[in-house]
């Protein structure tokens, strides 16, 4: 049953009033409108309108509107009062259980490679090592530990397995033909557009419309678009609005506008408090020796250090993920996540609730080529507490649906499935053609889109794709933009006849 608009709509303030209260803007307000009872265009009389008036034209009136905004992007939309809390993580019980068993899985192979390694989860750096941690924490990618036995605890591929054995169990009795006929390696039923529907949503992706990257290229003389594209951008800059960026930026950011743009739309101002948070982050990580710090070190060995365009990067990356996985702000997300954030005993107190810490702090255990998600954030940031924000906040927003089970439509799930319907409906004999040769078409895009493409495009090309991610606060344009690679290559496709050389 859905809520009436109106008590929709209070319940959503209520927890919007609540969720600021306690931020910094809440503070910062207050001060403002205390400083501006001793300016003499304020009187008593008329002291509510003014103030107001006043915070209007000092530009504080833009920043809540931002901070309302930002919330709006990033919580779920309040279900109905008599549902059940665990219905705002994931409404369906079999996705909510899934999503419970492989959680165990990972936990297992984590305890399993600490009890291997004989290395404890976390100890305190004695003194020593604090110091030399300190010294070389601007060029952590020249020491090089023996990481030989540390392995990733797992891999996209595993992850596709588990996907690929989901099932709903409402459906398997029932014959349902309309969703028998999915040939595809995703066996659940959930709603995903077709293509009236994307393009209705992707409007500003419409041939007529004028797309940066395509329409500033030789053939089109820059003049036209560009140059008029960019006065737009400055504009909106200037107007500090968050939903003007959003908006701008469907059609693709200016390179020389992006990361303001980008921060603005995340609502990142990276104010000194900010600043402040992220050096307690970085002592932490000074103090504290975790098992997941050599998970990272070895991913970003793997992945990010063998990369052309990013291995320059590699300092950066240790820094931003390592503190990271101590920020125990990101444990907030996983009200409106399918995830649950893993907890581990305090040793000799198994089972022992109060003996229980999340693990690692910030609940988020790293996977093979996670630190992708950060590499193309280190060209547009080169201040390690914005860069650290912003990529906080594109993974509170976005990437933690690409490796969570969930029925979301941005959630992984829904992506694969969008992949191979838009494929199977579209192109029916190449996909019936990769399918008889043993290579089916997601077992090729999944990596890409589990990883956003990072790794997989050019920068350049990567960043007008997650301009449009922030445009459209929507990861489907990921399962658009794979199903459309294939539709590119499709005639050298159909010549293959192994799932190498489809590769």
């Amino acid at each position: 049953a859905m809520l009436d608009p109106d008590s929709g709509l209070s319940l959503t303030i209520a927890r919007i009033v609540q969720r600021l209260k306690g931020s910094s803007l809440h503070s910062q307000l207050e001060r403002q409108a205390r400083v501006s009872l001793h300016k003499p265009e304020i009187k008593l009389e008329s002291l509510k309108e003014d103030i107001r008036d006043f915070l209007k034209t000092s530009g504080w009136e833009k920043k809540l509107q931002n901070a309302v905004y930002s919330e709006l992007n990033v919580f779920p939309s309040p279900c109905h009062p008599a549902a059940p809390p665990e219905h705002m993580k994931e409404p369906l019980a079999y996705m909510r259980k899934a999503q419970g068993s492989w959680e165990k899985r990972i936990l297992k192979s984590l305890n399993s490679m600490c009890t291997e390694l004989g290395v404890p989860l976390a100890q305190k750096r004695p003194v020593n090592e604090q110091k030399e941690l300190l010294n070389k924490w601007n060029e952590m990618g020249t020491d090089e530990p023996d990481l030989s036995l540390f392995r990733p605890v797992y891999a996209p591929k595993d992850f596709l397995e588990v996907l690929m054995n989901l099932r709903n169990p409402n459906y398997e009795n029932g014959e349902q033909p309309s969703f028998r006929n999915h040939l595809g390696l995703i066996q659940v039923p959930l709603k995903v557009k077709d293509i009236p529907e994307l393009k209705e949503d992707f409007s500003e992706l419409g041939l007529n419309i004028g797309q940066l990257g395509i329409d500033d290229s030789a053939q089109v003389p820059p003049e036209f678009f560009e140059n008029e594209h960019v006065r737009v951008g400055q504009k909106v800059l200037a107007e500090q609005d968050s939903a003007a960026a959003q908006q701008y930026v469907r059609q693709g950011c200016p390179t020389a506008l992006r990361a303001d743009l980008w921060a603005l739309i995340l609502n990142i101002s990276n104010q000194p408090e900010d600043i402040l948070y992220y050096e307690q982050l970085k002592s932490n990580v000074i103090q504290h020796d975790l098992l997941v710090d050599s998970l990272i070190y070895k991913d970003v060995k793997l992945t990010a250090s063998n990369d052309d365009y990013y291995f320059v990067f590699e300092d950066y990356l240790y820094q931003v993920l390592l503190c990271f996985s101590r920020d125990t702000s990101v444990l907030e997300h996983f009200s409106y996540s399918s995830a649950t954030p893993p907890k581990s005993y305090i040793r000799g107190k198994l089972g022992m609730e109060e003996y229980a810490v999340f693990y690692p702090p910030n609940g988020v255990i790293p996977f093979h080529g996670f630190s992708m998600y950060v590499a193309p954030l280190c060209f547009l940031y080169h201040e390690p507490s914005k860069l650290y924000q912003i990529f906080r906040e594109m993974y509170v927003r976005f990437f933690f649906r690409l490796h969570s089970i969930s029925s979301h439509p941005s959630g992984i799930v829904s992506l694969c499935l969008l992949f191979e319907t838009l494929l199977q409906t579209h192109l029916p004999q190449l996909f019936y053609h990769l399918r008889e040769i043993g290579a089916q078409p997601l077992r090729i895009s999944f990596k890409w889109m589990v990883r956003a493409f990072s790794g997989y495009l050019a920068t350049d090309q990567l960043l007008l794709l997650w301009d449009r991610i922030l445009g459209y606060n929507s990861l489907e344009i990921l399962a658009v933009l794979a199903a459309a690679v294939f539709a590119f290559r499709a005639v050298n496709l159909m010549e293959v006849t192994s799932l190498a050389a489809a590769e």
